[in-house]
């Protein structure tokens, strides 16, 4: 159950008729930055779905696999996880931006820039098809590094922001809370914050999907779901607090106060402000240049993209 001010603003919702289907499905994968959806629970049920629920899953390239399987019906995801199904042919669409600038790239303080990864070891997980190593192998070929040749992969079940503090690997892509608690204690520097630094606050991270069966034959029930998340987008940006404690009291994370200062951190009012299909092109572009993914950002954006709901929810909202 919300909290009190965040229920008000679910019942200011007309309860709409007409709705194709009652269920909507989405993944719970760890990470705070994706609370839109959580918030967006009695929004949703708002609209009219009656059988709501989500279903436990992986960030990236798994949570992806159970959307295209139709094991799930939505996912946020980062641009790069949805980006290389799409190439693959998966039957998933991206359908609205959620919300700019969730991660940040640690270094030691060696480390001053992207180009200085050369010769270093990074960690990023389990296996090199993790978010960590796309995201990475993105920024590195940004600046003309070859990341399959110019930088040390570290994989494992060891969490990669532990060999960090333990100083095993020299560098690593922080998400939420992990990036507050390096900050909290001292641990590494900063490289680069894809909130505030350019190019990558000018795109999206996080981007809503759908499984492409269920937008075709549900399109309404798709467009609610659009709004109710954009909706609960800017009630992260305008009440962090109760958001966290939402967080915290169902169990998605375990530190207020992180939980805080990540929300705060997140733009989540900026959605309005940025064009999603020039975050697939630009993401698709840097993959295609890794050697991550076949297709051209046009052939990527003409079969996973669909922004007819996107559009028509921004001008119902004055933006």
């Amino acid at each position: 159950m919300l909290p009190r001010g965040l229920r008000r603003a679910a019942t200011r919702l007309p309860l709409k008729r007409h709705l194709e289907t009652t269920i909507a499905r989405f993944a719970a994968a760890p990470g705070i930055c994706i609370a839109p959806q959580y918030v967006a629970e009695d929004l949703i049920r708002a609209e009219g779905f009656s059988d709501f629920g989500f279903v436990a899953a992986e960030a990236g390239i798994a949570q992806t696999e159970m959307l295209a399987r139709g094991d799930i019906d939505f996912g946020i995801d980062f641009a790069t996880a949805l980006i290389i199904p799409i190439d693959a042919g998966a039957p998933i669409k991206v359908i609205s931006g959620v919300h700019i600038g969730c991660y940040e790239l640690f270094g030691r303080e060696d480390i001053k820039s992207i180009a200085d990864l050369k010769g270093r070891k990074v960690g990023v997980g389990g296996n090199l098809s993790s978010d960590p190593h796309v995201f990475v192998s993105a920024m590195a070929t940004y600046v003309g590094l070859d990341p399959q040749r110019d930088i040390e992969w570290v994989v494992g079940e060891a969490k990669p922001a532990e060999l960090f503090a333990e100083g095993k690997v020299d560098a690593f892509l922080a998400f939420p809370p992990e990036a507050q608690d390096l900050r909290a204690r001292k641990v590494g520097h900063v490289i680069l914050d894809s909130s505030k630094d350019r190019p990558w606050s000018q795109y999206y991270c996080c981007i809503l999907a759908v499984n492409t069966a269920y937008a075709e034959k549900y399109p309404a029930a798709t467009k609610r779901v659009v709004r109710a998340i954009i909706k609960s987008a800017e009630i992260c940006a305008a009440e962090p607090e109760r958001v966290a404690r939402l967080l915290v009291d169902g169990g998605r994370t375990e530190n207020y106060d992180y939980a805080v200062q990540s929300l705060r951190e997140v733009p989540y009012s900026n959605w309005r402000d940025f064009d999603p299909e020039d975050t697939m092109r630009f993401f698709s572009l840097r993959l295609h240049e890794a050697g991550i993914v076949k297709a051209n950002p046009n052939d990527i954006i003409a079969k996973g993209t669909d922004w007819r709901f996107f559009n028509e929810i921004k001008r119902e909202m004055k933006t």
